[in-house]
């Protein structure tokens, strides 16, 4: 993580210490209006009132844009809840990490309905985050300042292959929670509504020492009858997006400045990933990992991911496929990451799965380093490759190229409303 320093900044502290101190406001499960003592009517630095969340939601909510909503403590929609986000409304993360993250959770039957605009998006970010209610973008927290607050996960009921059973428990819910529980047999489940909606500044560390983080956005066993499209995750400590199985189709993504991996997907996520955009940080990891089921097969059986562009920066790696992984990959531009990156193969299950066709990679443009071959990008690291199947052979043979004309992509989806465009990150696409 990033050293922020922000100790030195006397309004970031004032702000903080008002976010922080719940004797000030507070706010009931289904009131969006805030609530003040005698004491103080707290706003921030910027004027905005201020509404601190420091319970469950149990019942209908609605949070507004006139208002900038403070996670005080983790808050977990639940009891079949709708939790309705207006356009334009900012919520800030506070920070705590452990048993102490901050996360917004939509569990199982809960929906969140969260329809941002082009012109007006839905910002989650962190109580250090100056912006204010009508921006677009703070000035204080730089695109790679990661791990200030939790972030977004929504649990649904649809199928999922998780080590045993059918359902699991997400990452970052301690066990003595019940509404950590996600996995199910409806694949149209239905857990609400995600547009342009951008989330900044999370992925707050829950073991001590960094290796189990929280995501920017998390989708666990989510059905297709849940909408998500215009997605951005900016400057997570963990990975930006990752799909627990389910079925749900996610269309204009961005993921950037993450820690880790970009998009990841695990126990056999079926749905559609259409038009991403990606821009790697210093030190985040891969543009691509993809895992399969890890217990009984689930139908729909494969993903697919399909047109998008994605920016190395000179470490981490195109992709892994691992854990006998399953699915299409389809014509994504890569460019910007160092010679040595690679589209591997993780194992024999992985090698065998490429073989047989149940894994595909097509399409792909390479804008690569000099002197690099597609027969160097291409890597299978099974002890015991399929007889008669060559890695290179194939990849080459599914029409992925060494080239600078990007296959089809649209930019145009991310500009306006997203934090990347308002940053000027967007121009080399």
């Amino acid at each position: 993580m990033k050293n922020l320093k922000l100790t030195k900044n006397a309004l970031v502290a004032v702000f903080f210490s008002a976010a922080m101190s719940a004797s000030l406001i507070s706010c009931d499960d289904d009131d969006d209006k805030p609530k003040t003592n005698s004491n103080s009517n707290v706003v921030n630095l910027c004027g905005d009132p201020l509404v601190f969340i420091s319970g469950d939601i149990s019942s209908n909510t609605i949070w507004t844009k006139g208002n900038v909503y403070v996670l005080n403590n983790r808050v977990i929609v639940k009891n079949n809840a709708v939790l309705t986000i207006e356009a334009g409304t900012i919520i800030k993360g506070g920070s705590g990490s452990e048993a102490n993250a901050k996360p917004l959770v939509i569990s199982q039957g809960s929906k969140i309905e969260a329809r941002g605009t082009a012109s007006e998006p839905i910002i989650f970010t962190s109580v250090f985050d100056d912006i204010c209610i009508g921006e677009k973008a703070g000035t204080i927290l730089k695109k790679d300042d990661r791990g200030l607050w939790a972030g977004v996960i929504i649990l649904g009921n649809a199928p999922i292959s998780p080590a045993s059973s059918n359902t699991a428990r997400i990452e970052g819910i301690p066990a003595s929670i019940p509404e950590g529980i996600y996995g199910g047999s409806a694949p149209a489940d239905n857990s609400g509504t995600l547009t342009y909606v951008s989330i900044r500044h999370g992925g707050v560390e829950l073991v001590p020492g960094g290796g189990n983080e929280i995501n920017g956005l998390t989708l666990g066993g989510v059905g297709n009858g849940t909408t998500i499209n215009h997605i951005e995750v900016i400057g997570n400590l963990d990975d930006g997006i990752e799909w627990f199985g389910g079925t749900v189709n996610v269309t204009n993504a961005l993921v950037a400045y993450q820690g880790d991996d970009a998009f990841d997907v695990d126990q056999a996520y079926s749905g559609t990933i259409t038009n991403v955009l990606y821009i790697a940080g210093d030190d985040s990891d891969h543009a691509l990992e993809i895992d399969g089921p890890e217990g009984t097969a689930v139908t729909p059986d494969g993903f697919t991911m399909t047109g998008g562009a994605l920016k190395g920066a000179g470490v981490g790696e195109y992709a892994d496929f691992r854990s006998d992984a399953k699915g299409t990959v389809q014509n994504l531009y890569f460019f910007g990451f160092n010679a040595a990156a690679d589209v591997e193969l993780d194992n024999d299950g992985v090698s065998a799965n490429y073989a047989n066709g149940a894994l595909v990679m097509s399409g792909c443009v390479f804008n690569a380093a000099a002197g690099v071959t597609l027969a160097d990008i291409s890597a299978d690291k099974a002890a015991t490759p399929p007889a008669g199947f060559d890695f290179d052979v194939e990849f080459a043979a599914d029409n992925n190229t060494l080239g600078t004309a990007a296959p089809s992509f649209d930019k145009s989806q991310f500009i306006g409303w997203s934090m990347a465009d308002n940053k000027g990150l967007l121009s080399d696409f």
